[in-house]
């Protein structure tokens, strides 16, 4: 199910966590060559993908909303 991103944090290990409109979070990791997402680095190219629609494995699942810790 797409969910559009709301906002952004880092969990304990430093990695950057996208916060879904339906209240899941879903981690955004720069981690080439598995994962190629360098607009996470910066303040400006993640204030761009505010609004980006993620594939949201947690409400196909039927998950209740993250929280944060």
């Amino acid at each position: 199910m797409k969910q559009a991103i709301l906002g952004f944090h880092k969990d304990d290990f430093d990695d950057w966590v996208a916060e879904l409109a339906c209240g899941h979070f879903q981690h955004v990791r720069h981690d080439p060559p598995w994962q190629n997402r360098p607009w996470v680095e910066k303040l400006e190219t993640r204030n761009e993908m505010l609004g980006y629609l993620l594939n949201c494995k947690k409400c196909k699942a039927g998950a209740p909303p993250d929280e944060r810790v």
